[in-house]
């Protein structure tokens, strides 16, 4: 089979898969899979591979010790290969959400006026079939430009405390990496995403009676609250720094001094050398006490590395605009304050090229939907690009 008769097969089968592809993203949806609640996020991974298992792609279990395990799944190249042919092309996705257990149970799976919805639709369940698809169709037919890997990981959301050594071995050893994020609501990929630094603040203070013995107590909730003004002032708009206490507790009771308090930091940063500026101005804050008395400890809970666009990355793009202005697609390239995993890959040196999933929106929320027209020509486009690879240079 020549290779034109290859790539038609491939598109003309991908284009008979709408309804498989909706019947395997409601089963998806309507399993639970918050990033905490391993086995439901491993039972979304069983259904990856029993879907691998009767395409015949083999996968290799990576065990997650408190989350998601991670699977791979390989679909080998066409002989001959050599040099950096024979590199891996990574289809990427994460199998988790943020949602609360039995969040599927309370708005399952649903389609309305063109528009499928329920948790995690979009971001990233979507992606993860629309890359399932696209492994079946170069397994049915052959053609991959390299070794195919589809790399299904369980806790992205949560920064992949446990997924991302996975993740960098992975792309250390990868020619390209296409994560399958949703499509931006304009349909649009994303070339460059922010960093962030996920961080807990906890502050010791001194409990007493706030009417018997008040000048006995050390405030945490007062050290706090000086802390939060400080910690919001870090935020530089004009070169992409945004600080966010998201979270906050602390206190025994009405009347007693608060012993204790704690926040959660969001830090966003768009330049890798800001990283380390900014997380040295927190520490700071958090080693001066505004309060005489209190005492401060901020721990990294968790992090992404901001997603950057180099020549090869470029290259990759271009690739794939043009792979999907064949399929009817007219796509650019968007920045992104969200992060994904793609950071992780781009940051080892891997052309990596992110969004490529059907397109959606307002993931995280009650209202996250995905495109349904969007499923068939978005795989296409992707599965176009691989295929076009080699006009990259990479």
């Amino acid at each position: 089979m020549t290779s034109n008769a290859t790539e038609a097969s491939i598109l003309a089968w991908l284009s008979e898969q709408r309804q498989p592809m909706l019947d395997a993203l409601e089963a998806m949806v309507n399993t639970d899979g918050g990033s905490y609640d391993k086995a439901g996020v491993d039972a979304v991974g069983a259904q990856v591979a029993r879907f691998c298992a009767a395409h015949d792609i083999p996968v290799e279990t990576v065990p997650g010790a408190r989350f998601g395990d991670c699977l791979r799944a390989t679909v080998a190249s066409e002989e001959g290969m050599s040099g950096n042919q024979q590199r891996n092309i990574v289809l990427m996705g994460h199998r988790d959400t943020v949602f609360p257990k039995g969040e599927p149970t309370r708005r399952p799976f649903r389609i309305e006026d063109g528009r499928a919805y329920g948790p995690g639709v979009c971001d990233m369940k979507g992606g993860l079939v629309m890359n399932m698809f696209v492994l079946a169709a170069f397994r049915k037919f052959g053609g991959a430009p390299g070794p195919l890997v589809g790399l299904f990981t369980g806790d992205e959301e949560i920064g992949s405390p446990e997924g991302r050594p996975v993740i960098e071995a992975e792309a250390r050893r990868a020619r390209a990496v296409f994560n399958s994020e949703p499509g931006r609501p304009g349909g649009n990929v994303v070339t460059g995403r922010k960093g962030g630094v996920f961080s807990v603040l906890d502050i010791e203070g001194r409990a007493a009676h706030s009417g018997g013995n008040f000048e006995a107590g050390i405030s945490a909730i007062g050290e706090l609250a000086q802390k939060i003004t400080a910690i919001h002032a870090l935020t530089d708009l004009s070169r992409g720094i945004t600080l966010n206490v998201g979270l906050v507790s602390g206190g025994q009771s009405v009347n007693t001094v608060a012993p204790s308090a704690q926040a959660q930091i969001d830090m966003r940063y768009v330049d890798p050398a800001d990283r380390e500026e900014i997380l040295g101005k927190l520490h700071a804050i958090a080693a001066t006490a505004f309060v005489p008395g209190t005492r401060s400890v901020l721990t990294i809970r968790g992090e992404f590395l901001p997603l950057t666009q180099d020549p090869a990355a470029a290259r990759l793009f271009e690739g794939y605009r043009a792979a999907a202005a064949e399929t009817g697609l007219s796509v650019a390239g968007e920045f992104a304050g969200g992060c994904a995993d793609s950071g992780f890959t781009a940051a080892v040196g891997a052309p990596t090229l992110c969004s490529v999933g059907p397109v959606g929106g307002k993931a995280h929320s009650p209202e996250e939907y995905l495109e349904v027209d969007s499923f068939v020509p978005r795989a296409q486009a992707l599965a176009r690009a691989i295929l076009r690879l080699e006009a990259t240079g990479l």
